[in-house]
């Protein structure tokens, strides 16, 4: 790319931000932007966050914006970062560092004033570009702006050294190709290869988390494949094999005729076997919410027969979404199957347990039950109106009291 200066875009104008920049010594290069902000703005991407690396201590930056009177919060001051808060919107403000020791999980570090030192600390050279907050000028100390132009990701200097100092890098590699790759770099990717079994000393949170994040990328698909070639997933996740990156591949597909947003969850599941209590153990093992184990399983469910919009209403629009993508037979029955949820709210029952009980049904479990015939009835029927609701509820009730009676 040669000499070159940051583009302009909407958040170098952000209310505050030169303000800050100043504070921090901006002027005289102290400050700098770095890391994701400065590499998605030479993508043409939106920016929704912004880090400032500084030559100062984070003792020294808290005071400086102490006297400016700029809300600071400490957020990981021991490694180095503080929060800046501005109208609200947090910047991350972080020492220049170098490692003193690694053990693939987490680092000790020393403060430098050094920026390339700091620089070299960093995975891959498209993260490891700096701009001049007031200037734009850029600074790229291992030729990240060449891999950048050519979509390459690359890690600084030698990649089992980085591996060896963060374990997580293997996923990072991956997930950066997918967001941003064309081809991998072979070095890189022999040493993600040859150090697969590295991820076993990671918590799983951790995995979650990049693996998540991965499979919405743009290119998440082909990088899947990829991965199961290398057998990147086998020692932490063996159940993902060629299978499951063939059915996300279907998945990715039908999301996109069907305009559907890429899911991480719903794309996970597409990974594991059609069996709902591997998807629990694996959501177990990743350390998922309940409500995403709920929903893995739930889409690891091959049941779909019957109405769209009763599945729906069974499962929630996003559950019964998982479930026809999922598992339709075709791409067609698919976006038949779908077509009736676009832009349809899941209706409620327009009836009470009150109501069976105003109509002469005695308190207890046969309320329970018969609101569930009723329910049942009315979802057969398409969700008719409270007049139809009505209906169907005395039908209900007067074949219950009949029965009672007899």
């Amino acid at each position: 790319m040669g000499e070159m200066t940051l583009p302009d875009a909407a958040w170098r104008h952000w209310d505050g931000l030169d303000r800050l920049a100043r504070v921090l010594g901006a002027e005289i290069g102290e400050a700098r932007f770095v890391g994701g902000a400065v590499r998605d703005t030479l993508l043409g991407i939106d920016v929704a966050d912004v880090d400032i690396a500084t030559t100062h201590s984070p003792e020294r930056v808290t005071g400086l914006l102490g006297e400016a009177r700029i809300k600071v919060i400490p957020t990981g001051i021991a490694h180095g970062t503080v929060t800046a808060v501005i109208d609200g919107k947090p910047f991350e403000v972080t020492t220049l560092r170098r490692d003193v020791s690694t053990d693939g999980r987490r680092a000790t570090v020393a403060f430098t004033d050094d920026w390339r030192e700091d620089a070299a600390r960093r995975d891959f050279t498209m993260n490891a570009l700096y701009a001049d907050p007031l200037t734009g000028k850029l600074f790229d100390y291992f030729d990240g702006l060449a891999d950048l132009e050519d979509r390459r990701v690359r890690f600084i200097g030698d990649p089992l050294q980085r591996i060896a100092e963060d374990h997580l890098r293997i996923l990072r590699f991956f997930r950066f190709l997918a967001r941003f790759g064309d081809a991998p770099d072979p070095e890189g990717l022999n040493a993600c290869t040859h150090r697969a079994n590295d991820l076993m000393a990671l918590s799983r949170e951790r995995i979650a988390d990049e693996l998540l994040k991965l499979l919405v990328a743009r290119d998440a698909v082909r990088v899947v494949a990829l991965m199961v070639e290398r057998r990147i997933f086998v020692p932490v996740l063996p159940e993902i094999g060629t299978a499951g990156a063939s059915r996300l591949a279907t998945l990715a597909h039908r999301e996109a005729a069907s305009g559907i947003a890429p899911d991480p969850i719903r794309r996970l599941a597409a990974l594991l076997p059609d069996d709902p209590q591997i998807g629990g153990e694996i959501g177990a093992r990743l350390k998922l919410s309940n409500a995403r184990r709920r929903r893995l399983r739930a889409a690891l469910e091959a049941e779909i027969d019957g109405d769209s919009r009763a599945l729906a209403y069974r499962l929630g629009k996003e559950g019964a979404t998982d479930r026809l993508l999922l598992h339709s037979h075709s791409d067609g029955e698919a976006a038949q199957a779908l077509a009736p949820l676009q832009g349809w709210e899941v209706p409620r029952l327009p009836l009470s347990g009150g109501d069976l009980i105003a109509r002469g049904i005695d308190k207890g479990p046969e309320v329970a039950k018969l609101l569930r015939a009723v329910e049942d009835r009315w979802i057969a029927e398409g969700f008719p109106a409270s007049e139809r609701t009505n209906a169907i509820a005395d039908s209900v009730v007067d074949q219950a009291l009949r029965s009672t009676s007899s």
